[in-house]
């Protein structure tokens, strides 16, 4: 499973990059597919990277509406731009991937939030996420 780990953690520094950019998530993800035909130093993006990506964007309006209706005391533009983007990967593949455990996801964020941001970021994205994990069936329902 270290390639998902490898994919989750791409597709979050390209939203990150996006979000810094104020670009088009496809776009950085294009601009990230190019440079790894024609920069041998950059790594390939995987088909879970895109996956995980292209779904994120598919879905974009939605996550944020639901970051920002579960995240309590704090506005998703005044949340720290790694925690922003993390909860947003996460509440993608928690909601719209069904073939990851529920409890994958949330130890995977849990892991970018350590790795990536603060040390009050992981027990803020597992909570959200967490709740976001109890909802899922109303929030699947919402989509129909």
């Amino acid at each position: 499973m270290a390639a998902r780990n490898t994919a989750r953690k791409r597709a979050f520094q390209i939203l990150f990059e996006a979000d810094q950019r104020g670009a088009e998530v496809l776009t950085v993800l294009a601009d990230w597919i190019r440079l790894s035909r024609t920069d041998p130093r950059q790594p390939p993006v995987s088909e879970y990277t895109m996956q995980l990506v292209e779904g994120y964007a598919q879905h974009v309006d939605r996550i944020d509406e639901l970051i920002g209706q579960y995240a309590v005391g704090w506005a998703l533009d005044r949340m720290p731009v790694v925690d922003r983007n993390i909860l947003r990967l996460g509440a993608y593949e928690l909601i719209w991937v069904d073939e990851t455990p529920d409890a994958v996801v949330l130890d995977e964020m849990v892991r970018l939030a350590k790795e990536f941001s603060t040390d009050e970021s992981p027990s803020f994205v597992n909570g959200l996420l967490g709740r976001l994990k109890e909802l899922k069936p109303s929030l699947r329902r919402d989509q129909v």
